[in-house]
């Protein structure tokens, strides 16, 4: 589904993201784990288009989409969680989630998937008319993840959802991470919670100071003493 060759991102004469490649294959969790620094939220950004590449290429669904815009980007089925949540606080919760699917036109989809989005997280069906910035850490991240589903994304892209949030809170958006995930849509996540994010993915890559540094399947690099080590506390 999705593939990066060879990528090179620059911020000025900063070397940021340093010929990473890698492979997001249709209904897997893949995740992206590194320290602070690492270029994980860089490679997020290049790949919704917030960011331009120097070289190398991204490829969707076996087009190269390497160059084309933002909102092209999102009508081909790539959505962004950013890290921070980023909703919109003088907005209801209603509002943000419509602005999810601001460049659709099928207005009986919308609202079916909007009902989707309520039966996932019922909490915002209860807060609805209620302003987003007054919504808790954790329903702001639900939040952002619903209005994310609204554009009825091919690919979700998820930058560090756990952050800030308790530990029973973090259980929980992971929960709905593999919900959205089996109900079909693909995940490419980026989390520090390591430990956490090798339960669910499939599959992960380590990317250390802009480059990748190791890949598998998540029960292989839980298994890895390296891994254990430097991200799971072991």
């Amino acid at each position: 589904m999705l593939e990066i060759k060879d990528l090179h991102v620059y911020f000025g004469v900063i070397h940021a993201i340093k010929g990473v490649s890698l492979t997001v294959n249709d209904g897997e969790i893949v995740t992206l784990i590194g320290a602070n620094g690492a270029g994980k939220t860089t490679t997020l950004r290049t790949l919704s288009g917030l960011k331009k590449p120097s070289s190398g290429d991204i490829i969707l669904d076996g087009i190269n989409i390497t160059y084309t815009s933002v909102q092209q980007r999102v009508k081909m089925g790539i959505s962004h969680v950013p890290e921070g949540r980023r909703v919109f606080s003088t907005m209801t919760v209603l509002e943000n989630l419509e602005l999810g699917a601001y460049l659709r036109k099928d207005k009986a989809a919308i609202a079916k998937d909007l009902n989707m989005v309520f039966d996932l997280f019922p909490i915002l069906s209860d807060r609805r008319k209620q302003m987003a910035g007054t919504l808790s850490g954790g329903e702001q991240q639900m939040l952002a993840i619903g209005r994310a589903l609204m554009s009825r994304p091919k690919i979700l892209l998820l930058d560090e959802p756990s952050m800030g949030l308790a530990p029973l809170l973090v259980q929980e958006i992971f929960n709905i991470i593999r919900d959205v995930n089996k109900a079909g849509t693909t995940v490419l996540l980026v989390e520090q919670n390591a430990n956490m994010a090798l339960q669910i993915a499939h599959r992960a890559y380590i990317l250390e100071i802009g480059s990748i540094v190791l890949s598998g399947s998540s029960e292989e690099l839980m298994k890895s003493e390296d891994i254990k080590k430097a991200y799971l506390g072991g």
